[in-house]
């Protein structure tokens, strides 16, 4: 099933975020609109909700799913992020956790360097704009006259859900504990 380019004012509509739940309900991950509708062509998920937009083939025209649920329940370490530099980025809001810039080039730091023990763990990268990488040098923050604007933690993956939802991913929230389900 092919689906002529449909387009929105946030882009492709097909490319659109939909939030995928493993069968006991909790959040999985995040995938595209269109791998939504390939899964539910293929009767794998339920669509829980729903976008108010719709998607046109010649022949039929499909809702464009906003939360789905798979069918059969995946063994899946729904919890952990992977440690790499675009999601030290995101925990940190691509913000220097030393001087609180957003706008200067970011790069990452290891709190304690590693020259001196400092390994690559959620707990010790951090970050840093340029100039206060360079002026912390090989050193740690205390010994450097800095201070981190917050502690670094490993985050899990619902803070990273979280960070989607949007005025159009208002069916999310109950599924991403941001706020009780309402019953009828």
């Amino acid at each position: 099933m092919k689906f002529p380019s449909s387009t929105s004012t946030n882009g492709h509509l097909l490319n659109r975020a939909v939030l995928v739940l493993n069968a006991n309900y909790s959040p999985m991950m995040i995938c595209t609109a269109k791998r939504a509708i390939c899964m539910g062509y293929l009767d794998k998920i339920d669509v829980l909700a729903n976008y108010t937009d719709q998607v046109h083939s010649p022949s039929i025209t499909l809702s464009l799913p906003s939360v789905i649920k798979i069918r059969d329940y995946i063994r899946y370490d729904n919890l952990s992020v992977d440690l790499n530099r675009k999601n030290v980025m995101a925990r940190d809001e691509n913000i220097c956790q030393y001087c609180n810039t957003s706008k200067a080039p970011l790069t990452i730091d290891h709190v304690i360097p590693k020259g001196r023990g400092g390994m690559d763990t959620w707990e010790n990268l951090v970050a840093a704009c340029k100039p206060c990488n360079q002026k912390k040098s090989d050193r740690t923050p205390e010994e450097a006259g800095m201070v981190l604007n917050k502690i670094p933690k490993r985050p899990n993956r619902l803070h990273y859900f979280q960070r989607f939802v949007k005025d159009q991913q208002k069916d999310w929230r109950p599924y991403l504990f941001m706020e009780p389900f309402k019953i009828n």
